[in-house]
């Protein structure tokens, strides 16, 4: 039966060492499914879109340098050939998908060999259930310190999710927290210690989700009262009925009768009387 040191929440050590579950802990280390595993989890998280150009995508050389002939140089036929600067590469990334998928059982097995690899050099660690009500980033590195691990890559697995100790960590580059159902063969042998809630590893139900409730901010201060502008009132509506009556008690008003518009004397028959008073002119050299 494998044993790791058993801690209470605040960081005090318990006399008695804290029995892991034989079911899981074994002490069965499979060195080759795990290196298939952190093989396939690397794959995984690559993107594939690196990418170089070949001959037929790097601009220019349409044209034949040179002659093929009388040169004395080698032949060439462009500019952009691979054997030139600034020319194609020819065995270069192209995008592509690295997925990697490996079976389930596989994958478990994987998980289950990191783990056992963990506790048997003595990098595991147990502790009660962490009391973190609210995000405190120095109630950590104190649990940690408390530890003697606050110097070393850590693994802090929970039962369930607990946001307010992950929020606590993600200040702490050397400190990454994951349930305890989530962690992969890779996080595992990642960390130099394993801390492993004690309810993760027993029998307890798994407790509800473990989140804060924020403080909320203070309002902003209301816009003063000089600034803000008065509502106007609205008319009140009239109703059909008065709007009748006050339209019948209205006196028409006479029209008054349109003026006719004086007649202009015409000016074409005067300027055609005119020039028939005009005598005619004479002809030159007539008789």
């Amino acid at each position: 039966m494998i044993e790791a040191p058993h801690y209470s929440a605040s960081g005090a050590k318990k006399s008695a060492e804290f029995a892991l579950p034989g079911a899981y802990f074994d002490g069965d280390v499979n060195e080759a499914v795990m290196h298939t595993a952190v093989r396939a989890y690397l794959n995984n998280q690559r993107q594939g879109t690196a990418a170089t150009k070949t001959r037929s995508f790097v601009s220019g050389g349409n044209q034949k340098p040179w002659k093929q002939k009388g040169t004395g140089r080698a032949r060439a036929g462009s500019s952009r050939s691979p054997l030139w600067r600034g020319g194609g590469i020819v065995f270069g990334p192209s995008p592509r998908d690295y997925r990697t998928d490996i079976p389930r059982k596989v994958r478990l097995l994987a998980r289950r060999s990191a783990l056992n690899t963990r506790a048997a050099t003595g990098g595991m660690v147990v502790v009660e259930a962490l009391a973190f009500t609210s995000p405190k980033t120095g109630q950590l590195v104190e649990l940690l310190t408390k530890l003697g691990i606050a110097e070393k890559k850590v693994l802090i697995l929970t039962h369930g999710v607990h946001e307010a100790l992950y929020l606590s960590s993600r200040n702490l580059p050397r400190v990454h927290v994951m349930n305890y159902a989530e962690a992969a063969a890779y996080d595992v042998l990642w960390a130099d210690v394993v801390v492993v809630e004690e309810g993760a590893l027993t029998d307890e139900a798994t407790p509800a989700t473990r989140t804060f409730t924020p403080t909320p901010r203070p309002a902003p201060d209301a816009a003063p009262a000089a600034r803000a502008k008065p509502a106007r009132p609205k008319a009140e509506a009239k109703p059909k009925a008065a709007k009748a009556e006050a339209k019948a008690a209205k006196p028409k008003t006479e029209s008054k009768p349109k003026a006719k518009a004086e007649t202009k004397p015409a000016k074409k028959t005067e300027a055609k009387k005119a020039a028939a008073k005009k005598p005619a002119p004479k002809k030159k050299g007539g008789k």
